[in-house]
């Protein structure tokens, strides 16, 4: 599986973007997605998963209410719409497929993993 991560940029805080994550090769489309971004100098956290049917979404506290996952199967894309930007949500986002079909919020979790699009939020 290979994933393709994109839709980031840079916007003012209040303002939205949309990440998406596509699959090539083999399909996702049995697998978990999750989100996971890193910030210069800090560790790489969880931000979001999705499970295989696109239930069961799940997020770190400090995005809820702020940020959806969801996918569509049809097109092996896995989507992040980020809304209320905040400047500590500026990072290196990555999205990854689950060993399993729902992941979790450990990246050990996750057997594929993007490239990583830039978001970066201005104050």
């Amino acid at each position: 599986v290979q994933l393709q991560a994109s839709g980031g940029g840079f916007v003012q805080a209040g303002g939205s973007l949309r990440l998406s994550c596509r699959s090539s090769g083999r399909t996702f489309s049995n697998n978990g997605v999750g989100w996971f971004r890193q910030a210069p100098g800090k560790e790489r956290e969880f931000v979001a998963r999705i499970s295989w049917n696109g239930g069961l979404p799940s997020y770190t506290d400090s995005v809820k209410g702020r940020f959806t996952i969801s996918r569509d199967r049809t097109k092996n894309t896995v989507y992040l719409q980020m809304s209320n930007l905040k400047p500590e949500d500026t990072a290196v986002y990555y999205c990854a497929a689950a060993r399993s079909a729902y992941g979790g919020a450990d990246g050990s979790s996750y057997a594929y993993w993007g490239q990583g699009t830039q978001v970066t939020v201005s104050s």
